[in-house]
């Protein structure tokens, strides 16, 4: 992400001049001019994790899979079990092509109209195309280009959310549904997911997009709640150890590499039949020859994207995503390492301009998730029901 002096070649969102009125500086991203701060990164991620943060996300990709048999056919080109995902369930999941290389990761939900994905932005474009040619003719893909949408995120997200859309605190994590939405006199249709990539409590908000400035106005004024950009956005989901399209996962790397094996269903393992099985189970079984692990910073020095990771002088891997920990004072960051140096506890070196940084690999995520989850349901054996690294086997 970096700024530019002629925003006027990338496109905008709805919301567009609300990010400008609330003082943001906007930068081009996947495509768009989006906000990446405005009061400051620091204090807008540690208001997230203590309060409620707003985020536009309108440049992500919403796209309705319908037509029988949507759910089998879209089986076809990811691990998921989406044929027993019930109505009101969401799943994260990839799409994956013929070799079991990771073309995008998204959210599948099951709703009234039919699969609800949500697709990265950068990504969105590639993966209609993808979709559209592997998926049967009798499908129906739309790509909701009318709608916005908002993420609410932190520990009182609930209590502002349902002061405007009472009843979304009967969600629980990934759960969603349609609510309707009062605005003043002038109902309006929203389709609203518990979910988030913070690690943080949180919902996101599907809502047509010449009603997006209204809806944000009437929770920017809730007094838990203040806007947060894209900067915050990124250090939030490294503290959490969430996985960046296009940083930590990309079309080189796999299920197992990208340590998200929760996501590849125990029917589909079983059935070995999800594209690139034969190789994605061996690895899973025995181990990758790469995998992404955390790692943190002894020192001051932070430690970048493509940053080569040494044991001696060996190189044993490189750095994904890498930043400051607003919430443990110090740099930490993702590395895809070698099999034998993909474990925790052990003491590396990162090659920073010519100079050598220690890092020490570590559990991730860095920061507890809280999500909030149904204190009842136990989480399925094959993880499914849940996100990145919250299964036992995932760090």
């Amino acid at each position: 992400m970096s700024d530019t002096n002629n925003l006027q070649e990338v496109l905008t969102l709805p919301l567009d001049g609300w990010h400008r009125a609330k003082g943001a500086r906007m930068v081009p991203f996947a495509g768009y001019a989006m906000p990446i701060q405005y009061e400051g990164i620091m204090a807008e991620h540690l208001w997230t994790r203590e309060s409620a943060g707003l985020f536009d996300v309108s440049h992500m990709g919403q796209l309705i899979l319908s037509g029988d048999g949507a759910d089998a056919a879209l089986e076809a080109v990811t691990p998921s079990d989406l044929i027993g995902l019930k109505q009101g369930k969401q799943r994260y999941s990839m799409l994956l092509n013929e070799d079991g290389w990771i073309e995008d990761d998204m959210m599948v939900a099951r709703a009234p109209m039919g699969l609800y994905l949500v697709v990265n932005g950068s990504e969105k474009a590639k993966d209609i195309a993808f979709l559209r040619a592997h998926l049967p003719d009798h499908l129906t893909l739309t790509h909701l280009e009318d709608r916005a949408l908002l993420a609410l995120q932190g520990p009182k997200a609930v209590d502002a959310l349902a002061r405007v859309v009472p009843g979304v605190d009967r969600l629980f994590f990934m759960e969603a549904d349609s609510f309707i939405w009062a605005n003043a006199g002038d109902p309006q249709p929203l389709w609203i997911s518990r979910s988030g990539y913070t690690g943080e409590d949180g919902f996101e908000i599907s809502v047509p997009a010449d009603h997006a400035v209204a809806l944000a106005d009437v929770l920017a004024a809730q007094p838990e709640v203040k806007p947060i950009g894209l900067g915050a956005r990124d250090s939030l989901r490294l503290e959490a150890g969430l996985p960046l399209y296009g940083h930590d996962l990309n079309d080189t790397t796999n299920p197992a590499m990208a340590d998200l094996g929760f996501a590849v269903a125990k029917r589909r393992r079983e059935a070995a039949d999800f594209p690139g099985a034969a190789s994605i189970l061996i690895e899973l079984n025995q181990g990758p020859p790469l995998t992404r692990l955390g790692f943190i910073v002894e020192g001051r020095q932070p430690v970048r994207e493509n940053v080569e990771l040494f044991d001696g002088d060996r190189s044993v891997g490189f750095v994904t995503s890498g930043g400051h920990s607003p919430c443990l004072g110090q740099p930490i960051g993702m590395a895809l390492l070698e099999e034998n140096w993909a474990k925790t506890g052990l003491t590396l070196e990162a090659e920073v301009r010519g100079k050598r940084v220690p890092v020490k690999t570590v559990p991730m995520p860095f920061v507890p998730h809280r999500y909030h989850r149904a204190i009842s349901r136990q989480a399925k054996p094959d993880g499914s029901d849940i996100a990145p690294h919250q299964t036992k086997g995932a760090k």
